[in-house]
């Protein structure tokens, strides 16, 4: 039987391949020698292949908020949490450029990532209300959330410009900057 990262993998290969757009979910369950129910019983639908085990992940980036002491300050402690979140085995590497990529780039999938993206601000806004006594839709916490997020993808985007860097690095980096409120970054 095949799993789901191999689905995924043949996916992501022929949306690399063929275009996003032009490969039909046919096509996928084709060349992973499944039947298109048993694709169904993996994703809600194509878009959501590039994303892979998301919600998976987004629990546990849940989790690792729920076991920060409480003594941690905040942005802290989702840069912490933010680096866990985007903590991909070398082997699953050049995958997980190829998902990127198909998420930043492809238009199809902006759509459905504003979804995507709305969990994982709601995940960072209910960590940091709970931690500054607001709610998490309150002003700051939802903030956060926002800025976190675009400071993530911002990373992302530069990780997919250059192979001689990581991506681990450039999330510290970004994460790191607003955690001290960007006083140690100076363009000389």
């Amino acid at each position: 039987m095949t799993s789901r990262s191999e689905i995924e993998h043949i996916a992501l290969d022929l949306f690399t391949e063929r275009g996003f757009d032009t490969t039909t979910v046919d096509d996928v369950a084709h060349a992973a020698g499944i039947g298109r129910r048993t694709f169904f019983r993996y994703y809600a639908s194509k878009n959501d292949v590039p994303w892979g085990a998301f919600d998976d992940m987004l629990e546990r980036m849940r989790e690792r908020f729920a076991a920060l002491p409480p003594d941690v300050p905040v942005m802290e402690g989702i840069r912490a949490t933010v680096l866990d979140f985007n903590d991909v085995p070398a082997a699953e590497q050049p995958w997980h450029r190829q998902r990127l990529r198909l998420i930043l780039e492809t238009p199809t999938l902006q759509a459905h990532s504003t979804l995507r993206y709305a969990e994982w601000r709601r995940v960072v806004a209910d960590y940091a209300g709970a931690r500054l006594g607001q709610p998490a839709t309150a002003l700051l916490p939802r903030t956060l959330g926002h800025v976190c997020l675009g400071a993530a993808l911002s990373a992302y985007e530069q990780w997919l410009r250059s192979d001689d860097v990581e991506l681990r690095d450039l999330l510290d980096e970004v994460m790191l900057a607003l955690e001290n409120g960007f006083a140690d970054t100076r363009v000389d």
